[in-house]
């Protein structure tokens, strides 16, 4: 497929269907001459769309239509991926999903096609090149109208975007097309241009130089005096106005992705990623924090800077382990990071060392907050969030990027009370009397049989 002349929201065949409609306008929209018995010519107008209509409001041929194209997708890709190995049990585990009640949301919690696909993209040098089969396949699948099915491609989204900014600092000279890649981001981006309208997104920020309503409360009409209907503008009773603040510019449409509009467009694709994270899988969430890790690039010791006067608690069991400090934790995690090349016995990290612009920066952000404080998370995922916010604080200070550092401290800050506050309470869980871990905390109640006469 060539991805070059494949625009979203273009129409090949809207040629064709002007020409047949104009050298016959006399069925244009479906409406009919017919000549009345006084001469004059009475038009009757047609709706040919009933059908397709009222297919379209029924609520039983909208799901038949969504579980139909959400099974051929996944018939489709079951094709796409290498064959499994005949001694396995299940011959093929991902065409196998389009035989459940809702096949979209079993491709998306399946780890098995997630690995599939993700071992597919990575160990192919050719992937992700405008004759990419898998890209093809998330191109083609985002634009379809089902949502469940555009959640699926979401969730490659943090692999498609590491293994692109990847490739594109790694060997820019040597690295082939990766119109694939760009494709799959640039439908993100034109799908999140057109819900915006050409608008920006504002905030309000309350205007701290203001009193707030507790420190300086309203009087009540009733309580006022006669002459205190004016009212001083300098004094504190003045409400406070909030102030507008831009947090993301008007987008403009893009055909491709230029150099200079790199870290935007990845950027917003990363931000409709981050609007859907809570439906993401954990696996998903994982390879966004392991890149975001790579990424940032620094292995120094600044990343344990706020992790030398405290001890470490681990979220896996909920106690602080004496004599283990970050660095353990650390380079234990960036092995698991690295992958074996194939083509030598060298082994190289699955990401590398990218520029971070603030565009870029703002929402891996706000993935990783969420990566690093949702209550709904593993522990996994804690833990590898939170060595990246460490990696990307090591990075911002050797950059000096203000607003880097203070993002990356306050969630260094957050992690650090939320695992406090984990080995505070599963030490007081531990000193209860009478609690013990094979003690049960309820006595059972007892079993009763019912034994028929």
């Amino acid at each position: 497929m060539d991805f070059r002349h494949h625009i979203p929201g273009g129409s090949p065949s809207s040629s064709s269907t002007t020409s047949s409609s104009s050298q016959n306008p006399s069925h244009r929209n479906g409406n009919q001459h017919h000549q009345n018995h006084n001469g004059s010519t009475a038009i009757t107008t047609t709706n040919d769309n009933s059908t397709n209509n009222n297919n379209n409001n029924d609520p039983m041929h909208s799901w038949w239509e969504s579980i139909s194209k959400a099974r051929s997708r996944i018939h489709l890709l079951s094709t796409l991926l290498p064959v499994p190995e005949p001694d396995s049990e299940d011959p093929n585990p991902i065409s196998s999903l389009a035989d459940s009640d809702a096949p979209a949301r079993s491709l998306l919690s399946s780890l098995t096609a997630y690995t599939a696909v993700s071992s597919s993209l990575t160990s192919s040098p050719d992937s992700g090149s405008g004759e990419d089969s898998l890209c093809n396949w998330l191109y083609d699948t985002f634009l379809s109208s089902d949502p469940d099915l555009r959640l699926v491609v979401l969730a490659f989204i943090p692999l498609i975007a590491g293994l692109y900014l990847s490739r594109i600092h790694s060997l820019s000279s040597l690295t082939p097309s990766l119109a694939g890649f760009e494709a799959v981001l640039l439908a993100l981006y034109s799908s999140e241009t057109k819900s915006r309208a050409g608008k920006p997104i504002m905030i309000s920020i309350p205007d701290l130089s203001q009193p707030s309503l507790y420190h300086s409360p309203r009087v009540s009409n009733s309580k006022k005096k006669p002459n205190s209907a004016k009212v001083n503008p300098n004094s504190g009773s003045q409400p406070s106005r909030p102030t507008v603040g831009i947090l993301s510019p008007p987008l403009e449409p893009q055909t491709a992705i230029k150099s200079t509009k790199r870290a935007t467009i990845v950027g917003v694709a990363l931000d409709c990623y981050y609007k859907q994270i809570s439906q993401m899988p954990s696996w998903s969430k994982l390879d966004f924090c392991k890149f975001a890790a790579d990424w940032a690039g620094q292995d120094c010791a600044c990343k344990s800077e706020f992790d030398q006067s405290s001890e470490i608690t681990n979220f896996t069991d909920g106690i602080v382990e004496d004599g283990i400090d970050i660095e353990g934790n650390v380079v234990e995690e960036m092995k698991n990071l690295e992958i074996q090349d194939g083509d030598s016995d060298k082994v190289v990290a699955r990401g590398t060392r990218i520029l971070l612009p603030w565009e870029l920066l703002q929402p891996i952000l706000r993935i990783l907050g969420h990566c690093l404080l949702g209550p709904l998370n593993s522990n996994d995922v804690k833990d590898t969030a939170s060595t990246a916010v460490r990696c990307l604080y090591a990075r911002a200070s050797h950059d000096l990027v203000p607003q880097a550092i203070l993002a990356t401290r306050s969630l260094i800050q957050l992690d650090k009370r939320a695992r406090e506050a984990a080995a505070m309470a599963a030490a007081s869980t531990a000193n209860t009397p009478g609690s013990n871990a094979n003690t049960p905390s309820k006595a059972k109640k007892p079993e009763i049989l019912l034994v028929s006469k």
